[in-house]
């Protein structure tokens, strides 16, 4: 590990409980947060998290301003159940309609920003068990209590089948060694993919966001080229536990990363951007071949319905 990256983790690496809610709000002031979930197909889990949220920082204490589920084309009730629980459900087709929207979480995590108003965004994955509000309060405060800091992760041990810290398959094969071989700044973030994380929006809007699974690492690693590595941080909230996805799932997602780090390592040659898996059929293993995320939008302070909204 580079010194600097070290020198790094005494710096910019906390637990949540070093800033207590009465230090956080304290620092909040004039200052809004918003918190995104991203849900597609979330009923089981979403309305638990967005009622957590607002009966412990929302209710309370005043720490989280808006409250947001974007649907990202969801077939069972996730709106439904979150609009119960008292979030406000937008509809990823109902942003920039001028835009056609394709699948991908980081489709909806860019569109989020044309919807939201706070100075400060948090992302939470809807997908969470047993979810604490520490996984805001935790991300959120150190954006709140220090001005050099524009990037919080989330980092926290990943039960998987009984294991205490198993989880995390793509992050150990895929995206840490990539980070390591090639931005050895970045080796000291224990869940590079994690889905919970806070941002100034100043950072935000500057940043491309790839629309598929490769967005945590694309936002990663161009936030450190924005605001070098002392920018970022990351707070230690404890467990997080969701729903795991199968082997073929995670090779997909392992694919898209693979080819987000590959983008910003070249903007020349790119492999081909498929992926072709195996499924035993009736007669054998039949090939399946899958398209691999490849667009991504640009930052969406370039988009002009954004510079009308922040220019009212």
């Amino acid at each position: 590990m580079l010194d600097e990256v070290e020198r790094w983790l005494t710096r910019r690496s906390w637990s949540s409980a070093e800033r207590p809610l009465s230090r956080i709000l304290a620092a909040k002031r004039s200052a809004t947060v918003s918190v995104v979930l991203p849900a597609l197909n979330e009923e089981a889990t979403v309305g638990d998290i967005v009622a957590v949220i607002r009966r412990e920082l929302m209710e309370r204490v005043p720490l989280v301003d808006e409250l947001v589920v974007m649907d990202s084309g969801s077939t069972d009730r996730t709106a439904e159940v979150a609009a119960a629980a008292g979030a406000r459900v937008v509809h990823r087709d109902e942003v920039l309609p001028r835009i056609p929207p394709v699948p991908g979480k980081g489709e909806v995590l860019w569109r989020s920003l044309m919807v939201t108003r706070g100075d400060i965004v948090c992302f939470i994955d809807a997908d969470l068990r047993d979810f604490s509000a520490d996984f805001v309060s935790g991300i959120v405060g150190p954006l709140l209590t220090d001005p050099d800091v524009h990037l919080v992760k989330a980092m926290y041990d990943r039960p998987f089948q009984g294991g205490p810290g198993q989880g995390g398959r793509v992050t150990e094969l895929v995206a840490r060694p990539l980070l390591n071989l090639h931005w050895p700044q970045l080796a000291g973030f224990v869940q590079p993919l994690g889905g919970e994380y806070a941002a100034r929006r100043s950072l935000l809007e500057r940043l491309p966001f790839p629309v598929g699974y490769g967005v945590e690492l694309g936002l990663l690693v161009d936030a450190l080229h924005t605001v070098g590595l002392d920018g970022l941080a990351q707070v230690d909230v404890g467990s997080r536990k969701h729903r795991h996805q199968d082997g073929q799932a995670l090779g997909r997602m392992a694919a898209a990363i693979y080819r987000t780090a590959q983008l910003r390592l070249s903007r020349g040659h790119l492999v081909r951007p498929a992926l072709t898996q195996f499924e035993r059929g009736a007669d054998g293993f039949v090939p399946r071949t899958h398209a691999v995320d490849t667009e991504e939008r640009p930052p969406m302070r370039e988009i002009r319905e954004y510079a009308a909204r922040r220019a009212a």
